[in-house]
């Protein structure tokens, strides 16, 4: 009753154009100084790209966010269910694999409703899917694969596996971290999905950002990487097509809580809007300036906003 009694006379007072004005800046002032929405990223560059993209770019919505960073996924994923973190850009196979436990292969848009739906129902909303696809592959250095005729991982295990039928003192070393080679879902399972034979000094085991400077200084002939690293096109490597599509899709898609939606009006869309800019060649071109060109994440997540007309 008193807020009708202070609207109507407001409207005596002012024009009506000005008292439109006051009411929108007064809701501005109400979202801008609500909460911040807490913002959680994982330990690698291209998760502190996608945090420092977003904390900027809603603030232009006046949605203030405060992000935590370098964070486990399974500690992100309980933080949500807690209601303690409201909102992270996940990846699908995560989800899939880690957080529900499914390891049937599926397609990568038959992996998002999957999570979306099964997500879902604990309170977590996927939004847009962006066109990127951060998972595992095997590269070599692309002077050398064009050399040896090697487009795909068949090519590649066909090669090694003649290997062992011949002089074995010149086997090919292939890199790889140690928690694909001892994941119940990592290394064994694709030797058998290809056929691949590998003796265990031919294992080279080392920290993931280690194997592309591996491959590019020749310590080892092949090896396991991430697709969307600014490493694959700064080193000039070749990722082999995964012809019989042994790993599963990472599709980064932001992910929020359904309740923190319904009381942020506007932030579905806006984070929709930095989805649909994202793909494999413009998120790898970012971590290269951060992982080689040693530009700042913030930096570099400025630039980005301000070449597509977002800030």
């Amino acid at each position: 009753m008193m807020t009708y009694i202070l609207q109507t006379r407001l409207m005596r007072w002012l024009r009506p154009a000005a008292f439109s004005t006051l009411c929108a800046s007064l809701l501005y002032s109400a979202t801008t100084f609500a909460a911040p929405l807490v913002l959680a990223s994982k330990n690698f560059t291209e998760q502190h790209i996608l945090s420092a993209i977003t904390v900027q770019y809603l603030a232009t919505k006046g949605i203030e966010v405060t992000p935590k960073t370098d964070l486990a996924s399974t500690i992100i994923r309980t933080a949500m269910l807690n209601k303690q973190v409201d909102m992270a850009w996940e990846y699908t196979g995560t989800s899939l694999i880690v957080y529900n436990q499914i390891k049937e292969p599926m397609s990568a848009e038959k992996a998002y409703q999957t999570v979306k739906t099964l997500d879902g129902k604990k309170g977590i909303v996927w939004l847009e899917p962006a066109e990127m696809n951060n998972t595992y592959a095997f590269a070599m250095q692309r002077v050398r694969a064009e050399k040896e005729n090697i487009q795909t991982l068949s090519q590649l295990v066909e090669r090694l596996n003649q290997m062992q039928q011949g002089d074995k003192k010149h086997l090919w070393m292939i890199g790889f971290d140690p928690e694909f080679v001892n994941r119940s879902d990592g290394l064994a399972p694709m030797q058998q999905k290809y056929g691949l034979t590998l003796e265990r000094p031919q294992i080279r085991q080392m920290d993931p950002g280690l194997v592309y400077n591996a491959i590019r200084d020749g310590f080892v002939d092949a090896g396991l990487i991430y697709t969307t690293d600014g490493r694959v096109k700064g080193f000039d490597l070749q990722v082999l097509e995964d012809d019989k599509g042994y790993f599963p899709s990472y599709a980064v898609t932001p992910t929020v809580r359904a309740d923190v939606l319904e009381k942020t009006p506007g932030l579905a869309e806006a984070l929709n809007t930095l989805s649909r800019l994202l793909n494999n060649d413009v998120i790898s071109t970012l971590n290269a300036k951060v992982d080689i060109e040693h530009q700042s994440a913030e930096r570099v997540a400025t630039q980005f906003l301000q070449d597509n007309g977002l800030l």
